[in-house]
This record gives structure tokens, sequence and C-alpha cells, in this order.
């Protein structure tokens, strides 16, 4: 397979190089070159200088901090005019589902077909190529051609119905690991101030029924800990949580508790900026509660 991978950043790069690992013919691009060139180096892999170096992709997979990114690329840009007819644009991106359904529908003009799908699992399965992959597509047979590529990148590999069901099943699956750290970190600032010890809490939320994967892999050394390096930035995490309130509120669906956990997490995210870290929040939210 011909594939181009664009955006290599912290969760772009691992993935890229599985694909490259397959033994895929690979072509990088990314907006920052020198970015693409430690990967292209590392993993012995072309870098195109533009959109017309990626003309001769089957595949192009997306891995971008925004679905607007995604859209501008192709639309405003021109990448779609750059590729063939009978592509298979991959968004693996965090993206909007319902802006997903428009730029699919503006691709198929160019006789491009679009599949979302998103990944979860973070920087650790990305380099082991274990990660969740969320397929969604209203074109089977361009899914089963892709299979074996996404299989390159994650080994539970899920159908979620037609395009945008990846992207709504991330940014809902976002929004509940949100909330589920939203609930841990205001718990430990309960408890401290009470007087308890913060590691004995997660000691004892790990055997109780308050556990979660936050309490398990990383509350301990992240939080307690002071490390604050889970590899996921806070900016992206209250992104995907906005997606997943803006898509209740697209549904009329009365959901207060979306609507608090994204207004939380843009609240840490304003105080302490887009790329720190998402376990940062708990920072700003204990230095903004009112005593």
């Amino acid at each position: 397979m011909n594939v181009a991978f664009i955006g290599v950043g912290a969760m772009g790069a691992p993935m890229a190089a599985c694909i490259a690992r397959a033994h895929h013919a690979l072509t990088l691009y990314d907006s920052v070159r020198e970015r693409a060139m430690q990967v292209a180096t590392a993993h012995d892999c072309r870098v195109a200088d533009g959109f017309d170096g990626l003309a001769a992709s089957d595949f192009v997979v997306t891995m971008l901090p925004t679905g607007q990114i995604v859209r501008d690329l192709y639309l405003r840009e021109g990448l779609a005019q750059k590729l063939r007819r009978g592509v298979i644009a991959i968004d693996m991106s965090s993206s909007d589902p319902v802006g997903t359904r428009e730029l699919g529908a503006a691709l198929a003009a160019s006789g491009i077909t679009l599949v979302d799908a998103p990944v979860s699992g973070g920087v650790p399965r990305a380099v082991q190529g274990t990660l969740t992959i969320m397929i969604g597509g209203d074109d089977p047979a361009a899914i089963d051609r892709a299979r074996p590529l996404l299989s390159a990148m994650g080994d539970r590999l899920f159908d979620t119905g037609g395009l945008g069901s990846g992207h709504a099943m991330k940014a809902l699956n976002n929004f509940v690991a949100a909330a589920s750290f939203a609930a841990c970190a205001e718990a430990l600032l309960a408890g401290q101030r009470f007087g308890l010890d913060p590691t004995r809490m997660v000691e004892i939320l790990n055997v109780s029924t308050g556990r979660n994967f936050h309490t398990d892999l990383v509350l301990r050394e992240h939080v307690v800990g002071g490390k604050f390096a889970s590899g996921f930035q806070l900016g992206l995490l209250a992104k995907d949580v906005r997606i997943a309130a803006d898509l209740a509120h697209d549904l009329r669906l009365d959901a207060p508790l979306v609507r608090l956990v994204s207004e939380r997490f843009e609240t840490a995210r304003d105080a302490l900026g887009y790329t720190r870290d998402h376990t940062e929040a708990i920072k700003a939210w204990d230095n903004n509660s009112a005593v």
C-alpha cells in the first residue's frame, strides 16, 4: 500500500512508525518539516515537501489537533484536488462528527472516500501498536480495504456505524474519562483539606467501588507523585469534551454533566495553557476553589 501520513506529533509519530514497520510504502507530511524528517530518518520512509508528493497515495491518514484543521487541509489548502479518485482518506484525529459528515460529502465529489477512525490508548499504546480504534464510514468496502492498515496501529478495532460515528464515540469516551478525572481530582482535594493522605486515598479507591482508569493508572504517578506527564494535552481533552457537549446539544439531549465537565476543563485550560498536561487541571481547580 502507498500510504501518506499527515501529522507526526506525539501520537502521530509512533503511529506512523507502526505503519513503516508493517512494510507499507510510507510518505510523511507535517507542518513542521524537521519533525517529519526525524521520523523518516528513524524508519526509512519519505517526506513530502508539498501536496504533490502525496498524489500517488492509496490512503491518506490524518492525525491532527482538530477536525477544522483536517477540513482546511483538504478543502481550503487544496489537498483534495491533488489526490486521485479512489483514494481512501482516514481521519484518525479527534474531530467533530457533524463536521466529519460534511467533509465526507465534500470529498465524495472528488472521488475520495472518507473513513473516520479515531484512537484511544495514549502514547504508550501508540508505540506498541495496540491502540483501540473506532471506525465509522458509509462504504463497507473502503473500510475493509483500510482494515489491514489500521491493524498495523491497533489491536482493538471496532466498527461503530456510519460516517462520523467513530468521532462521536471518541468524544463520548473522552467525556467519560474527563468526568472520571474531575471526580478523582475533587475527591483528592477535599480529602487533603480534611487531612487524608492522598497516597492512602488512591490505595483505598483502587480496592473499592471508586476504582477507575485514573485511580489505577494515572493518579499515583502523575498527580500524587507530581509527574504530571501523561502525554495528553489539557487543551486537547477540553476540545474533546466540548465536542461531546455540542453533540448532546445538537441532539437536544438534556445532559448537564457533560456541560459542567466541559466548563471545568476549559477553565483549567484557560488558567494553565493549552499545552499543559491534562492531569495538571487539578492545580487550576485547587487554586480557583472558593474558600
